[in-house]
């Protein structure tokens, strides 16, 4: 697989675009954007808790198939115990951390 940007670097671009949403002039835009972001930040999370989770149950999580019979099955997750597992809380808001993240995405602050 080629090397290329990580999660992390993704995370802080939306962080960054989302920033550079409150110089939208349209109110209504602006607020629809900035759900857009914050949902794909929240996502973001989602998806690198569930991939280490995933990792931890031994199974490849890129690997899209049926499990057979006997296979090991990752127990079923909510997005509420996905956005906190693997998780800290930031000093400057109380976020919720990532632990693979070297900044607050609520915030931006460094850890």
């Amino acid at each position: 697989m080629a090397e290329g940007p990580s999660l992390s670097d993704f995370m802080r671009h939306l962080q960054a675009v989302l920033e550079e949403s409150t110089q939208i002039s349209d109110a209504e835009e602006q607020q629809q954007r900035q759900w857009q972001l914050e949902a794909a930040i929240q996502e973001a999370i989602i998806f690198g808790n569930r991939y280490r989770e995933l990792q931890e149950h031994g199974l490849d999580p890129l690997r899209l198939i049926k499990p057979k019979g006997g296979d090991p099955v990752a127990p079923p997750v909510n997005k509420i115990e996905a956005l906190k597992s693997g998780s800290m809380h930031c000093a400057g808001c109380g976020a919720h951390l990532e632990a693979d993240l070297n900044f607050c995405p609520a915030c931006g602050q460094e850890k």
